[in-house]
């Protein structure tokens, strides 16, 4: 009930007691959901940047939404084209026979998935089983639509669009069936994903028994000499080069960041064994600047 009290020859009506309290007590109770919420919003690396998960997610998407029509360029550029090396060599590791079901994770512009049909398309023709090239299938999944685009576009360029589908998807979350492909493989794609240790799990998830998990990453170079060389190159010209060539600056920025800030050989083979895999192993590449690193879902 409203009170009523005198002041100046005037009645002034007091806020009821009850409502008052409860508006108090409901205000303080949202404040202390909105507080919790924010204390428990993970805190990661957009580079060298602390972010939340939800904002890399979304910087990472924007920095390759820019980048995707000078991507393949710029990495001819930065690597002096030894990544192309780096990628048959991964294909040759993989050794994929005919008949291979094969998911390409953040491989948008297709230079894994091209590499792995040339391959069984080479041993269905020596074998002269070329019915068995049907079989032989590669999805790409990529969280980035533009990404994908141009990978599409360079497979109706090159006439390779047989044997070949293309995905938007979240590493994290796969749209992929469970157990259904024989081998995963992901190439300078993970160190940009938000939660490493969840797109390792969907990884094994999708795997067959017995399917192969291969990743090819940039990594530690263990040598002085060349480490401290390849850390004045990243720093002082990769971003002029991304300038230049792509006119972004701050794209190939967080590229060398996100370098630096990707676990080293060691520590990544921890991460894939912790997802279930065995047999881990990893492969340096050029003193250990890129590294291939392998294991088995049993």
């Amino acid at each position: 009930m409203a009170t009523f009290c005198s002041k100046s020859g005037s009645l002034l009506m007091a806020i009821p007691r009850c409502s008052c309290s409860n508006s108090s007590l409901l205000f303080r109770k949202k404040y202390r959901l909105y507080s919790n919420h924010q204390t428990k919003e993970k805190i990661t690396h957009f580079g060298f940047e602390e972010v939340s998960e939800q904002e890399k997610t979304q910087k990472v998407y924007k920095v390759f939404e820019n980048v995707a029509s000078s991507y393949d360029k710029m990495n001819d550029a930065m690597s002096l084209g030894i990544h192309r090396l780096w990628k048959d060599r991964f294909i040759r590791t993989l050794n994929p026979p005919v008949g291979t079901k094969l998911l390409d994770v953040a491989g948008g512009t297709g230079d894994i998935a091209f590499r792995f049909l040339n391959h069984v398309n080479k041993k269905s023709e020596k074998r002269k089983q070329g019915a068995e090239m049907i079989d032989s299938h590669v999805t790409v999944c990529d969280i980035n639509r533009a990404m994908l685009q141009v990978g599409q576009q360079r497979a109706e360029r090159q006439h390779q669009s047989s044997g070949i589908s293309w995905v938007e998807g979240d590493a994290e979350e796969l749209p992929i069936a469970t157990a259904s492909v024989d081998a995963y493989t992901i190439a300078f794609g993970i160190r940009n994903v938000t939660r490493i240790h969840k797109a390792l799990s969907e990884a094994h998830r999708v795997l067959v028994p017995g399917g192969r998990f291969l990743c090819l990453e940039f990594s530690e170079v263990k040598n002085e000499l060349i480490s401290s060389t390849y850390e004045k190159y990243s720093f002082d010209v990769i971003p002029v080069m991304g300038q230049i060539i792509a006119g972004d600056w701050k794209s190939y920025q967080y590229l060398v960041e996100s370098i630096r800030q990707f676990p080293n050989q060691e520590k990544f083979a921890g991460l894939i064994q912790d997802a279930g895999f065995s047999h881990v192993t990893h492969e340096n590449l050029t003193f250990g600047i890129a590294a291939i690193h392998s294991g088995f879902k049993l």
